[in-house]
């Protein structure tokens, strides 16, 4: 969506609803964590996926206020320490994370390398909180899918230093071949798009709630 359309943005929300998914809506990026503090409680066990929107509302400062058993893998010392945070996060209380794309018929599209995070989407954590600006939403699968190789995976992977072609050429080798929902052609032990999950009706009821933001946020 190229520019805010609130026509739009509570569309999608109502159809994550009727996903069995929970949707809000804040002007700003300041408000998101006042609103997650209604979401959560002190003292339960949050952590998190890699997300530069998390960080941009505020969310990574308000987990390491003290207040709660933060799993924070910016601390590990070691990739064991790592991989140990990534399996305690399936036993948390709530994963924060952003969503790549989501779509206007409420489906969550998310394309990951190591894939700790999509795995804790789906199954894990006793609450998921995807903080989405409202440039994630997209009109359908297809859309996702272009977002993702356009623009999500070449800003990730510059950000992560991978050296995968569209870290260089700032898209994906696959945009406008046939390939269209894999990344087809890519050969580096660097990807970032190794497993595609989509989230449509969920079985247990709120457990996943998505906020949008009315500002551009992440990538």
């Amino acid at each position: 969506m190229e520019k805010k359309d609130m026509t739009v943005i509570n569309r999608t929300m109502d159809m994550l609803r009727k996903n069995n998914m929970a949707a809000y809506y804040v002007e700003t990026a300041d408000q998101v964590v006042d609103l997650v503090k209604t979401l959560i409680n002190e003292g339960e066990t949050v952590t998190h996926g890699g997300s530069e929107t998390i960080k941009q509302c505020g969310i990574v400062d308000l987990l390491n206020s003290g207040k709660y058993n933060y799993l924070d893998r910016s601390k590990a010392q070691t990739p064991e320490e790592v991989e140990k945070i990534y399996r305690e996060a399936y036993f948390a209380d709530t994963y924060f994370a952003s969503a790549n794309a989501v779509t206007e018929g409420g489906l969550l599209y998310n394309v990951d390398g190591n894939s700790n995070r999509v795995s804790a989407i789906l199954y894990g954590p006793k609450q998921v909180i995807m903080i989405c600006g409202y440039n994630k939403i997209v009109k359908d699968l297809d859309e996702a899918t272009y977002r993702v190789k356009k623009f999500a995976s070449p800003l990730n992977t510059k950000r992560l230093g991978c050296e995968t072609y569209c870290a260089k050429a700032g898209e994906c080798l696959s945009v406008g071949t046939d390939a269209s929902y894999m990344c087809d052609g890519c050969r580096s032990e660097g990807r970032i798009c190794c497993n595609y999950v989509i989230s449509a009706k969920q079985r247990h009821k709120d457990r996943i709630k998505v906020i949008f933001v009315g500002e551009e946020l992440g990538y």
